[in-house]
């Protein structure tokens, strides 16, 4: 009996401050075997028009699955004699803190690791074969609708047949001339389809039926296959993976003492069905792993194991003291290495090889491994594509196709600075001077407090209910009326949940109890809303499966656009509850990754409806649109937001969550989809306690501000104490090296309209490391936050390092160009070479290709803005 265990650690506050790594399911290798008699010896297959995969029984059998047009270069292949397919019944734990999850693997009843095929076989005659061939297929899958089996099959598709097996093995050798019965052996069936999808891509897919335990007869020793290897290895009483054991029997209900944990729930599993499944399949120790979503700490992920869970970055990640401090006070609070709030089932290697799972639920990646990559889901069903390119921008090209591409941006949004500001009416008419003064090119203002703040123990918060708070933003749309005359666009914030509205004495509405009679709110198991705790307050969570929650929030942005608002900061989506009851009756746990990319859809569709009705008006121009940016996603959500940003980052020089982590977020996403990209100037996270200070200084601020003028949109920031930090308008310094980068910025805004379409048409990111372009450059692979490219023409060194003033520069091998140095015009004309360049305060390290026509107009337009 397999159980799920959900532990709430909302309200512990007294933690241990270095959490072990969770309990997981190790990397699991077992046999391959197969009956020469059903299974030829060698034998070339057609997947669709476009694919072949060559079966070859050499060194115990293999699979290898390439493009018609490289037969030579192999875009996924098993690793000789050893299974692919294994499967696993093992008890989950997660344990849950205000937007933080640990999944853990905890007793493992049973591994079958062991593979056989019994055939392989195309499908290719009609459509009553395919038909009869599918059924087969998924007549012991979960009641999987044939029509969607069938649906984007081409043929001829390529189907696997077996079985998954465990043995125990026998101190009798295997020589040995027989074996009586009554020794059962753990197995079941598995299909796995190969078919082609589109030119570039091929479908994968595995099903397993139940485990069953059979008895076998007295067998030949001359017998082979499965049969032979059930009768050399005897009957199954535990397994042994690794160094790892683990039972085989039926577990009870787990107890946990409510005075150590609160909330604790449990689902029971049957034993008969499989809530693991892995697909293992080879890879080289030199073959670099990029993508996986946004990810902040790493580029390269071989060596690594990679959870694909939506969440809360973490508060230090790793960093120290910070991690220590956050893990302390609420439970692993500070994340790790592999936290994000927008992770993806996807990559790419140095090999071009890609691949990403359909789908939502938990996996993980393991690339531990020098020869293999094995990928281990959670549930009894696994959906990918395998992807066919010869560059990383064809395989970004060639995966964004399927999962989808941002909308072009309105230039309004790019023509300038996003000054983020609190205060109310009068501090923005007066910022909006002394930025006028410095001549500083302003695209909007962002004013995340027009719903009124509050005062919380982790510092100034907003009230979530989203409406104006006429006291703080008097004269709210003459505010908007007249920054609009000068060009200047007003955006707000919004996020999917709702905070209660009792202790706010102006409030024109009270959205939590509209939502709360609508019954549109996440449940808890007895039917109340379900209060998620959330940083200093509790709050309800829009139930996004709710068919009356898409138009009544919809409704909400229509009011807030009424007033003149042209864009908002979509926040939060990563923290639906596990063990929430949705109007869909989907399972929480999978419904979790699903979350962000549905709270993207609604503010989507709202803009492209808005837009809609603009047309044969003459009162907007709908070029000029609106603009949403969230932090949490996964795999689809580029197809759905209009912008990203990289969530909360420290205000710090450290590696894992500050300045270079926002640089190594930037660049990841990037390679995963996410084209239109940026952080906060600054960074956002602060903490003012007695012996224990995390403060923006204005170096920091500068640095990131020069940082940030060569990303997609130049944004400030306040954080969560602005009285802590250093702020663009702090002082005349400040001010002054605000308004130069801001200009900085837009002089290349003609490129970043070129790249911003090109984002929209092709998937391809803004600020690109620089695999993109070199990817047989070896030291570009060593390469993580020290450098990046901005489409092609331009090259970025930025300093991250607190009082440094130099910085060593790379210039790829891959083409012969020479690259400028912006403020000197000095020449650095030898690829593959290195050069320690000067970069003060101010004049950070960029270059741009030598006469090339992009290079040429933005150093014009510097000169033009008096900033060259």
């Amino acid at each position: 009996m397999a159980s799920l265990k959900i532990t709430k650690k909302h309200h512990k506050h007294l933690n241990n401050p270095f959490p072990s790594n969770p309990k997981t399911l190790p990397c699991i290798h077992g046999n391959l075997l197969f009956d020469f008699q059903s299974v030829p010896s060698e034998q070339i297959y057609d997947i669709g028009k476009d694919f072949q995969s060559n079966w070859s029984s050499k060194n115990g059998g293999s699979l290898c699955i390439f493009h018609k047009s490289q037969p030579s270069r192999s875009m996924w292949s098993t690793v000789p004699g050893r299974s692919f397919v294994s499967a696993a019944v093992a008890e989950t734990e997660i344990e849950e803190s205000r937007g933080s999850f640990v999944i853990k693997d905890r007793d493992i009843h049973l591994i079958c690791n062991h593979q056989t095929i019994d055939n392989i076989r195309t499908i290719d005659t009609s459509d009553i074969v395919l038909r009869a061939n599918i059924q087969d297929f998924t007549s012991f899958s979960n009641g999987l609708d044939q029509e969607k089996q069938n649906k984007g099959i081409q043929l001829p598709a390529l189907l696997i047949t077996g079985k998954i097996f465990c043995v125990k093995k026998r101190k009798n050798s295997i020589q040995s001339s027989e074996f009586i019965e009554k020794q059962p052996s753990t197995n079941a069936k598995y299909r796995m389809l190969f078919d082609q999808k589109n030119k570039n891509q091929i479908g994968f897919q595995v099903r397993l039926a139940k485990p069953k335990v059979e008895h076998r007869q007295k067998l030949s020793p001359r017998t082979y296959g499965y049969r032979a290897f059930i009768s050399k290895f005897g009957r199954i009483r535990r397994l042994r993976v690794g160094c790892s054991r683990y039972f085989s029997r039926k577990r009870g209900i787990i107890t946990v003492s409510p005075a150590e944990e609160e909330n604790v729930i449990m689902k029971n599993e049957g034993v008969t069905d499989f809530n693991r499944i892995c697909i293992t399949y080879s890879s080289e120790k030199s073959e670099k792993f990029y993508g996986f979503g946004e990810q902040f700490s790493h580029m390269d992920f071989k060596g690594k194991r990679v959870p694909i869970f939506v969440q809360e970055q973490g508060i230090g990640r790793g960093d120290q003291p910070i991690t220590f401090a956050a893990n302390l006070v609420s439970y692993r609070a500070g994340g790790d290495e592999s936290t994000t709030y927008a992770p993806s089932p996807f990559y790419m290697t140095s090999r071009m090889r890609s691949l990403y799972l359909e789908g939502y639920n938990y996996s993980v990646f393991d690339l531990t491994k020098d020869d293999s990559v094995q990928i281990q889901t959670h549930g009894d069903l696994v959906e990918g594509r395998i992807l066919h390119g010869n560059s990383p921008t064809e395989l970004i090209e060639h995966f964004t196709e399927t999962i989808g591409r941002p909308q072009k941006l309105p230039d309004w949004i790019i023509s300038g600075a996003v000054v983020g500001l609190q205060g109310g009416t009068e501090t923005v008419r007066h910022m909006w001077k002394e930025l006028q003064a410095q001549e500083t090119p302003v695209s909007a203002f962002w004013l995340q407090d027009w719903v009124g703040q509050r005062k919380t123990v982790i510092g100034s918060q907003l009230w979530w209910n989203w409406e104006v708070d006429s006291n703080r933003y008097s004269g709210w749309r003459q505010l908007i009326k007249d920054l609009g005359a000068r060009d200047i666009k007003v955006m707000t914030y919004c996020n999917p949940c709702l905070a209660l509205m009792d202790e706010k004495p102006n409030a024109k509405r009270n959205l939590f109890e509209e939502a709360t009679k609508l019954d549109i709110l996440v449940k808890e198991k007895n039917g109340d809303p379900y209060m998620v705790p959330n940083t200093a307050f509790d709050v309800g969570m829009l139930d996004l499966t709710h068919p009356k929650t898409e138009s009544w929030f919809k409704q909400i942005l229509q009011e807030m656009v009424d007033d003149g608002v042209r864009g908002w900061m979509a926040d939060f989506g990563e923290g639906l509850p596990v063990d929430a009851c949705l109007y869909s009756g989907e399972d929480p746990i999978t419904a979790h990754n699903r979350y962000p990319e549905l709270w993207a859809k609604i503010n989507r569709e709202f803009v492209e409806e808005w837009k809609s009705s603009l047309v044969g008006k003459e009162k907007e121009d709908p070029e000029d649109g609106l603009v949403f940016f969230m932090r949490a996603g996964f795999r689809n959500s580029p197809k759905w937001a209009t912008l990203f940003w990289e969530g909360d980052q420290m205000v710090s020089w450290q590696a894992n969550d500050g300045i270079k982590s926002a640089v190594v977020g930037l660049l990841s996403s990037g390679l995963s989809g996410y084209a239109l990209n940026h952080s906060d100037i600054g960074g956002y996270c602060s903490v003012n306690l007695p012996f224990f200070k995390y403060q923006r200084s204005e170096e920091l601020l500068l640095r990131w501000m020069e940082l940030n003028a060569f990303s997609v949109v130049f944004r400030t920031h306040e954080g969560n104490k602005p009285t802590s930090n250093s702020q663009f308008y702090s002082n005349h310094r400040t001010l002054s090296h605000f308004a130069r980068f801001a200009k900085i910025y837009k002089a290349w805004k003609f490129y970043r309209i070129q790249l911003v379409k090109e984002a929209s048409e092709k998937g391809l990111p803004v600020c690109r490391h620089l695999f993109l372009h070199y990817p047989e450059d070896e030291y570009v692979h060593t390469l993580t936050y020290q450098q990046f490219l901005v489409g092609t023409e331009i090259l970025v060194v930025p300093v991250l390092d607190k009082g440094k003033e130099v910085v060593r520069a790379y210039f790829p091998e891959g083409e012969n160009c020479s690259w400028k140095h912006v403020w000197t015009g000095k020449l650095y004309s030898k690829p593959g070479s290195e050069a320690w360049v000067e970069a003060p305060i101010g004049y950070p390290a960029i270059f741009v290709k030598d006469s090339s026509k992009i290079g040429d107009t933005f150093l014009k337009n510097l000169r033009e803005y008096n900033v060259l």
